[in-house]
């Protein structure tokens, strides 16, 4: 995408978590948008002690970690290398990662990733790792949060595969209701505002009243990341303007481009 200053005067509305929306927030400001950080949600470690204990006592007995998110990745290896401090300890597990941001925050681990569909689901993944070798009675580990990817999980049974799964981080929906930026929102809205996840439409769908625009206020267009954030939006009934075509804020912008009136 060209770094032109092709989104100047628009407000952009973000929804990620806090502590995930810089990126975001200094690439659209290098293409000319306010920005809008509504973090909708919040996203913490979390993990059972005695779970982790018993995983990675039998992490040689896997023959796939399966990572689903940026979060997965991070809060597993926090606590990996608190326990270990050599990266060998992992053993000869083979890695899948669902989207590129994961699998990138893999790599930064100095670790190969095995597996990466081509359409960053969870879903996929399966049918890819069902296709490639037989998973009947494979030994698979699933790092998760505690909205599980349900979908992933009961591929993998299907197919014979036995799945253990650990979460090590939970997802919160924060509560905007007295927040100055979301009364800005409110009485202003915004040109389009952007969804990464499920997660966050369900926040923003259960906050419609704190969230309700002004009779004044501009009406943004709503844009997915992803098939799995699209289907979440129509479950809903939220309108889906645009999608990315791939699960990237350039790619998004890409997407949200045409929908913009022209002035």
């Amino acid at each position: 995408m060209s770094d032109k200053k092709s989104l100047s005067g628009r407000r952009i509305v973000i929804t990620r978590p806090a502590g995930s929306s810089a990126d975001w927030r200094a690439r659209l400001e290098t293409l000319g948008a306010e920005v809008i950080e509504l973090p909708l949600i919040k996203v913490s470690k979390d993990v059972n002690p005695e779970t982790l204990t018993e995983v990675f006592e039998g992490l040689s007995s896997y023959e796939w970690i399966i990572f689903t998110s940026v979060n997965g990745v991070k809060f597993f290896f926090e606590e990996f290398h608190r326990v270990y401090d050599d990266i060998r300890s992992i053993g000869l597990v083979r890695i899948a990662a669902v989207g590129e941001a994961t699998a990138a925050a893999v790599r930064e681990q100095h670790l190969r990733v095995d597996l990466q569909p081509k359409k960053a689901s969870g879903e996929e993944l399966a049918f890819e790792l069902i296709d490639r070798e037989a998973m009947d009675s494979a030994k698979v580990l699933v790092i998760t949060g505690n909205r599980n990817r349900e979908a992933l999980v009961e591929k993998l049974h299907e197919s014979g595969t036995i799945v253990d799964t650990l979460p090590v981080y939970k997802t919160e929906e924060t509560d905007l209701a007295a927040d100055p930026v979301a009364g800005d929102f409110r009485a202003k809205g915004a040109d389009a505002i952007l969804f990464a996840s499920p997660s966050a439409v369900q926040s923003f769908f259960d906050q419609a009243a704190a969230l309700k625009l002004g009779a004044k206020a501009r009406k943004p267009r709503a844009g997915s990341i992803g098939s799995t954030t699209t289907a979440a939006m129509k479950q809903l009934g939220l309108p889906v303007d645009f999608e990315a075509a791939e699960p990237s804020l350039d790619s998004l912008v890409e997407a949200l481009m045409p929908k913009l009136p022209r002035g």
